[in-house]
């Protein structure tokens, strides 16, 4: 007999509708059997149904016959998921009451086989919950959910939560052999039962808020359950409950950050599209923490990634800092400092105190800077700048491996061996080896090296604070951004500068003449007297000689000067040349060509250069305004606006956080990658299949069930059915008429042809007939 069942299970296997239709009802057959009742009603009488023992289950469940139970709940759990709504009313309704059985099975302690072989007990109660929830399963009525309500009372559902959930924790197995189903998933699976039923029943609902606050074992099932909602193929919207897969517990908080701000919308404004293109590489990065978490050493310094980056960047400004205050080295005095030794003793002490009593982040602040101070103090500021030096090589070393870690540079999918993975784990590393970020690294590490040949190389990694801070990020993203435009404007500028420079060598070569410093020179006249050779006082206490110089003698001495001075200079060109008395007859166009100068290249070149990066700047900080904003105000997955919550009984934080969470969604597509095919519910093999065909639709799209009342939902899904039943009447009919018009089609081709063969054939008998009439011959004369 459990061949039988298991046979029929098969049939059902990837919820074929046909074959559980067929299983109900044989449409074709002489007699129909309905073997949705059979099945139920043999599980009836092997549970003692039949003798009036449904109260004494243990009498009747022995290790002998469980596994054959087990079957037909499985088997029953079939006939019903895809969904299958007319099997599930068949089982509601039958008369042997099967919703009681299946409860029993799940509520009822099974005494002494629960003694003996508690395994056998859970995986028969972890069979039952699964055929109470395919009996639910996709219900847009409440009658199943009320029905199920009704038998069982909600302080014993609650707490046969808790107590499957300590058997899983104190509870020995005595036949000490591996369990089909853990106490803990048992469960959780009656746990998502009763989240499911509390929507129903508001004593449930509040009779497990009361106890989550309390109980362990709610908690955990609390924190590893997660709810979406999805669009079916009829367009309606339908909530699924879930248990969190172990795995999802490694995806960290700064991989979420990262992918919830760099989610671009598309051209419909939403997220979904490029979030589920990151699905592979989230799951990818989940995978590579759980290896990762195993080994222990490995995984604490991958861990604290952040910490070396922060603890890098202070001792670059501690470094630089004592460059700042006692380059050169060796001429510091300490000799008047014993007070400052006592003061940062004292310091230091207060500050330890600090670090466990009150706040650690200022007291370990103060009581480095204190260590600083010894160290200065007794190794001289040379050597504790090496030593400095030497502690920053090794945290950036170790913050690079750290980096590597954590973007899986280490990581093999050993438990996918095909090319595809292969192929995509080789790409990954390429585009790491390429990516800037691993340059910045290497190039850091340089730096840390060179600055053991000089100290002033120390200076360079202060430009990290560039990549801490966003705002700074996007003053350099200003003049990169639009960085053609400002190349063309400079082009731009530079004509001009040539051309300036043109007029200035042919009309105004005497006026560029400059006051230099010509100590050092003896080749440039003095433009004020100096002293004799040989005097003494003034060799020592002469001011520095200053001459003349004519910066226009070639074209690009005059380029160059122009562009250096001119462009400086607030005023222009005019500035720096020689002032001309106003009657010399090149005054005026003097005039015209100083102002012409200050117009064009100071007030609308350079301007023109500034605006541009002004105007970029003021983009990226608005973009990052509105990107924020619609971060705050916008659902992730739907789209739908805060306004849209306003006076409605869920809040919009209570809908991104329960109904349309992201991560949740992350979860479940995770869920369907580790759960085995055979064992999806209907909506799950509904998202396989369009999964499969990268089909999007069934995301949820400006709309949310919470929105919708009940008799407006209701309503709303009526219509949709509707709709749906008369576009599929109207689809087989137009079908019908052309199936008709294409019959009708051949039967006019085929009178045709039959016409014309008739024709054919009627002529040469007419001929005979007249020849055989006139006594002609039978065969005629040819010319």
């Amino acid at each position: 007999m459990q061949d039988i069942l298991r046979f029929l299970q098969l049939l059902c296997e990837t919820h074929n509708s046909e074959l559980q239709n067929y299983i109900r009802k044989q449409t074709s057959a002489a007699r129909s059997f309905n073997l949705v009742h059979e099945t139920l009603y043999f599980l009836y009488c092997i549970c003692g149904g039949a003798a009036g023992g449904m109260g004494l289950l243990g009498l009747y469940i022995n290790e002998e016959n469980v596994a054959l139970i087990n079957q037909c709940l499985e088997t029953l759990t079939e006939y019903c998921q895809g969904p299958c709504h007319d099997n599930q009313n068949a089982i509601a309704n039958h008369d042997s009451n099967g919703i009681d059985i299946i409860i029993a099975l799940m509520v009822n302690d099974i005494l002494p086989l629960q003694d003996e072989h508690l395994d056998l007990v859970l995986e028969l109660r972890n069979n039952a919950c699964k055929c109470l929830l395919s009996i639910m399963e996709s219900r847009q009525d409440t009658t199943m959910s009320e029905r199920i309500i009704q038998r069982i009372p909600a302080e014993q559902l609650v707490q046969l939560c808790k107590s499957v959930y300590m058997k899983s924790i104190h509870e020995t197995v005595s036949s000490g052999g591996e369990m089909t189903c853990s106490p803990r998933e048992v469960g959780h699976n009656i746990y998502i039962l009763a989240h499911q039923l509390a929507k129903h029943d508001k004593e449930l609902e509040k009779v497990l808020r009361l106890n989550r606050a309390k109980d362990e074992g709610l908690k955990f099932y609390l924190q590893h359950t997660a709810q979406i909602e999805i669009v079916r193929e009829d367009r309606r919207l339908e909530t699924i409950v879930f248990p969190v897969p172990t795995i999802c517990e490694y995806l960290t908080s700064d991989c979420k950050e990262k992918v919830r701000v760099s989610v671009e919308p598309d051209n419909q404004g939403s997220k979904v599209p490029d979030f589920a293109g990151r699905v592979e590489d989230l799951y990818r990065e989940m995978n590579w923490q759980r290896d990762l978490k195993s080994n222990r050493h490995f995984y604490t310094v991958c861990r604290a990634e952040n910490q070396w980056s922060t603890l890098s960047f202070s001792i670059a400004v501690i470094i630089n800092f004592l460059v700042a205050i006692f380059y050169p080295f060796g001429q510091a005095n300490f000799s008047g400092m014993y007070g400052m030794w006592w003061l940062a003793v004292f310091v230091m002490l207060g500050s330890a105190v600090s670090m466990v009593k009150v706040n650690r982040n200022h007291g370990h602040r103060a009581f480095f800077a204190c260590i600083i101070f010894f160290l200065v103090f007794y190794l001289r500021e040379n050597r504790t700048i090496f030593l400095l030096g030497l502690i920053q090589l090794v945290n950036r070393g170790v913050y690079f491996v750290a980096f590597l870690g954590n973007h899986g540079l280490f990581y093999r999918d050993h438990g996918r061996h095909t090319l595809d993975y292969n192929a995509r784990d080789l790409k990954k590393q390429q585009e790491l080896w390429q990516s800037f970020d691993f340059f910045y690294h290497v190039v850091y590490i340089v730096v840390c090296l060179l600055g053991f040949v000089h100290v002033f190389f120390y200076c360079i990694l202060l430009f990290d604070i560039l990549f801490r801070e966003e705002t700074l990020l996007n003053v350099i993203r200003s003049t990169t951004k639009n960085g053609r435009s400002i190349l063309l404007t400079g082009v731009l500028a530079l004509i001009l500068i040539y051309m300036f420079s043109i007029v200035g060598y042919i009309v105004f070569q005497d006026h560029f003449v400059m006051t230099v410093d010509c100590q050092n020179s003896t080749s440039l006249a003095p433009s004020q007297d100096v002293c004799v050779d040989g005097a003494h006082d003034c060799a020592v206490n002469a001011a520095p000689v200053s001459c003349t110089e004519y910066r226009c003698q070639t074209l690009l001495m005059c380029i160059v000067t122009v562009f250096d001075q001119g462009i400086r200079h607030g005023g222009g060109i005019g500035e720096v040349l020689q002032s001309l008395h106003t009657g010399n007859p090149l005054f005026s166009l003097r005039l015209f060509y100083d102002l012409l100068f200050y117009f064009i290249i100071i007030i609308i070149v350079l301007n023109l250069i500034f605006g541009v990066i002004i105007d970029t700047f003021a983009d990226l900080r608005s973009e990052k305004n509105e990107k924020e904003m619609r971060l705050k105000n916008t659902c992730f997955i739907c789209g739908l606006d805060r306004k849209a919550f306003d006076n409605k009984d869920v809040t919009f934080e209570e809908h991104i956080d329960n109904e349309h969470n992201p991560w949740n969604y992350l979860f479940f597509i995770v869920l369907l990658k580790v759960k085995r095919p055979t064992e999806f519910t209907g909506p799950e093999s509904y998202v396989v299949s369009r999964l499969e065909h990268s089909d999007l639709e069934w995301f949820p799209r400006m709309n949310t069930l919470s929105l919708m009342s009940g008799e407006d939902a209701e309503t709303e899904q009526n219509d949709t059915r509707t709709l749906q039943t008369q576009l599929a009447l109207t689809t087989s009919l137009v079908k019908q008429l052309s199936d008709q018009l294409c019959e009708l089609k051949e039967k006019m081709t085929e009178q045709r042809k039959q016409c014309q063969r008739s024709f054919i054939l009627s002529v040469p008998q007419v001929q005979n007939q007249q020849l055989y009439q006139n006594d002609s011959p039978t065969v005629p004369c040819t010319e």
